[in-house]
């Protein structure tokens, strides 16, 4: 199940909206769990995680970056929908040589984080690319949200 916030067209994205959609994720992440999941298992309240997001805006793009280290490409989903950037995945536990861990603070399992784009997009082009633990998404705006520079005439 996962809950989306509505988001009408007309409406200003606000920073201070990105504290709800930060909840959002986590009441996603909950909703999502097994219910035998104990607490002490993996030392993490929920065993779920939450990769830091940035997102930039220029004239022509919008940018995502997320920090996911030590994850393979291969287990990272993007997907885009009416107007929201949903990026899922899984980081698996690294098991030593038999050895058993001591200490762990590396975060493991599944996330998903979902936001609300501040403009229209051309889906078509979208594409990422992911280097030393970090992932880029870069979005095209659609030509209907590009800021366009208008002449005035004399008259």
């Amino acid at each position: 199940m996962s809950l989306i916030r509505y988001k009408s067209r007309g409406v200003p994205a606000f920073p201070t909206l990105d504290r709800w959609s930060n909840l959002r994720d986590e009441l996603n992440s909950l909703f999502e769990l097994p219910l035998s999941t104990g607490f002490d298992q993996s030392g993490q309240l929920f065993s779920g995680w939450s990769p830091p997001l940035d997102l930039y805006q220029s004239n022509d793009n919008l940018i995502a970056v997320v920090e996911v280290p030590g994850m393979r490409k291969e287990d990272i989903e993007i997907s885009l929908h009416e107007g929201t950037l949903t990026i899922a995945g899984e980081r698996r536990h690294q098991s030593g040589n038999g050895e058993q861990a001591e200490r762990t603070e590396r975060y493991v399992g599944k996330f998903r984080r979902s936001i609300a784009l501040p403009a229209r997009v051309n889906a078509e082009k979208v594409s990422a690319t992911y280097r030393d633990g970090v992932l880029t998404v870069t979005l095209p705006k659609a030509e209907e949200a590009k800021p366009k520079q208008i002449k005035v005439n004399a008259g």
